[in-house]
C-alpha cells in the first residue's frame, strides 16, 4: 500500500492537490493512504521550497505547484514499480 502525503497549511491548493491525488487513486484503483500534512515542522522536515507539495512512500515528487492528475497517475505508477 502506498503512503501519499500532500504537504500544505490547508489552502485553496493543497485542498485542490488533495482532492485530485484522491480522484487519481480511486481511478487507478491502488491502494493507498493519503495524508494531509500541514504542521510547519513536519513540512519542514521534507527540506521543501515552497508548498504545496506531493510526497509518495517518503519521496518528494512534486512541490511549489500543482501537478496534472496525468503528472499525479506517472508518480503513482512510478512508486508502484
Amino acid at each position: 500500500m502506498l503512503t501519499i502525503k500532500v504537504l500544505g497549511s490547508g489552502c485553496e491548493n493543497c485542498k485542490k492537490l488533495e482532492a485530485v491525488t484522491r480522484q487519481v487513486v480511486e481511478q487507478m484503483g491502488v491502494q493507498a493512504e493519503v495524508i494531509k500534512v500541514t504542521e510547519y515542522p513536519d513540512i519542514m522536515a521534507y527540506n521543501i521550497i515552497s508548498t504545496t507539495a506531493l510526497v509518495i512512500n517518503e519521496k518528494v515528487v512534486s512541490f511549489g505547484r500543482i501537478p496534472s492528475p496525468a503528472e499525479i497517475t506517472t508518480f503513482i505508477a512510478n512508486a508502484l514499480t
